[in-house]
């Protein structure tokens, strides 16, 4: 159920992430990293309809995380790509895809399934201990504030990537937060009252609050830097590794550390790297609207 529920997640993240990148990206550029791009944005269709497939993602998350480990849940959402790319085709009206997307959907498929066949995730403790919390925080905020500052500074697919990768950062810290509030919210006994005041007790809920606006703010202005495939690489695999580490490091999600394991982790990380870049690099995944493929 974990697994169908993650896939379920990653396949509304990406029709969130065309939807909301098709509209972004028509906002002007003086905008960037300002709440009022939010504001702009929120006036057009398309960008609605790419938020509410962004919260039912959330939610499918957020299900998935209450039952299964971050080691787990999260890397699967790295299978968003390969909803986009048939998702790109139907948008610019083309049907047959080259043999390079084929190849690198391999690679995606390849590298996840051999980094959770070698990983083995399990699950680790419903919540970080204070002094972890405090770590992981400085260690995602710290270099996502660094790569928001110098991409104030840059133009283009630079800017697109270090947006989208301090989103990514972030964002890994709300799937911290998300997890802990879900498994508590599944080992949760009594009424719906009790419930609700044992969530309104949890801090990581206004942790989810609080980063999610920010990831939003980057993630938006990210996609308006330019096409799909400038942003979206960083933002699909970085958030993933990010979650991997918190899940192993402060939630004590074993994984086999062994050396022949850890080599063997590394390479699957790395294929799925190569295969999202070059899937997000492709013409069927959209870009402008005056950069998408010709039908014929």
């Amino acid at each position: 159920m974990v697994v169908l529920v993650a896939l379920g997640s990653a396949l509304a993240y990406a029709v969130a992430s065309v939807m909301q990148q098709y509209a972004a990206v028509q906002a002007p550029e003086s905008e960037s990293l300002k709440m009022s791009l939010l504001l702009r944005l929120v006036t057009h269709p398309i960008w609605v309809i790419g938020i509410l497939a962004d919260i039912g993602g959330f939610v499918l998350q957020f299900i998935a995380l209450g039952h299964g480990s971050l080691v787990l849940v999260q890397p699967l959402l790295v299978c968003g790509l390969l909803f986009a790319l048939p998702l790109g085709a139907l948008f610019t009206k083309r049907r047959v895809l080259p043999v390079e997307e084929w190849v690198a959907s391999i690679m995606v498929c390849a590298g996840l399934a051999l980094f959770l066949v070698v990983a083995s995730p399990a699950h680790g403790r419903a919540t970080a201990s204070n002094p972890a919390w405090a770590i992981v925080s400085a260690l995602t905020c710290i270099p996502a504030a660094a790569m928001v500052y110098i991409s104030r500074y840059r133009s283009g697919a630079v800017r697109a990537n270090l947006q989208a990768g301090a989103a990514g950062l972030i964002y890994g810290l709300t799937a911290a937060c998300a997890k802990t509030v879900s498994t508590r919210i599944a080992h949760s006994r009594g009424d719906l009252w009790h419930l609700f005041l044992r969530i309104l007790e949890t801090w990581q809920v206004y942790g989810i609050v609080v980063t999610g606006i920010v990831t939003m703010v980057l993630a938006q202005s990210a996609f308006q830097a330019g096409p799909l495939g400038w942003s979206l690489p960083a933002l699909t695999v970085v958030d993933p590794i990010v979650s991997i580490l918190v899940g192993a490091l402060a939630f004590h999600e074993a994984i086999d550390a062994s050396v022949g394991a850890l080599a063997s982790e590394a390479a699957g990380i790395l294929l799925m790297v190569v295969g999202v870049t070059m899937l997000a690099r492709s013409p069927y995944v959209p870009q402008r609207a005056a950069e998408a493929p010709a039908s014929g």
